[in-house]
């Protein structure tokens, strides 16, 4: 699969080196923006203040699946019901929320967990398979928990998880699965 990353910190660079290793074909663009016109799916990994500034650098990603790892530690843009939505307005195509929910620091340690992490998302039904694939291809186990309109429950619970961090959890994995499968 040829994806583009618009953003390569920690989680656009961590997962470009995951689906790298996976076999995919990973370009990685920055600040300076670029042309995304070859991508097969788009992943949004910036500050969240800077959603409309980044993607407007960037050219051919107009219709293409695109999956946003956006929290909103950068403040949000109230228009939109969720920063999802706000990409979504942009790149005119299917829109997913994932990789939200996981700590970057810990994507050397994925591959050694006992059981794979899980991996949250909301998609739109023409993001939703290529976004179950990648989550796959990162080592974690898709968790679907409906359409976009769950988008901003995802990047709400975030307050949560880091309450949890907060309160001597520290950066961890998640894992939700059914009764045997732990």
């Amino acid at each position: 699969m040829r994806i583009t990353t618009i953003g390569k910190g920690n989680i656009g660079g961590g997962l470009a080196a995951f689906w790298k290793a996976a076999g995919h074909d990973v370009q990685e663009l920055g600040k300076e923006g670029g042309d995304a016109g070859e991508a097969e799916v788009i992943l949004v990994a910036v500050p969240s203040g800077v959603i409309a500034d980044a993607l407007g650098k960037v050219t051919g990603i107009e219709g293409k699946p695109t999956i946003d790892a956006t929290n909103a530690f950068a403040g949000r843009n109230e228009q939109f019901e969720s920063l999802a939505h706000e990409v979504k307005s942009i790149v005119d195509g299917p829109v997913a929320k994932a990789f939200n929910l996981n700590f970057a620091a810990l994507y050397g340690d994925v591959a050694s967990q006992r059981v794979r992490p899980s991996q949250f998302f909301a998609a739109d039904d023409g993001a939703r398979e290529v976004t179950e694939q990648l989550i796959r291809d990162a080592g974690f186990d898709p968790l679907f928990v409906g359409g976009l309109e769950h988008a901003r429950a995802l990047e709400d619970h975030l307050g949560l998880w880091f309450a949890a961090v907060n309160a001597g959890l520290g950066q961890s994995f998640y894992r939700y699965a059914p009764p045997g499968e732990l």
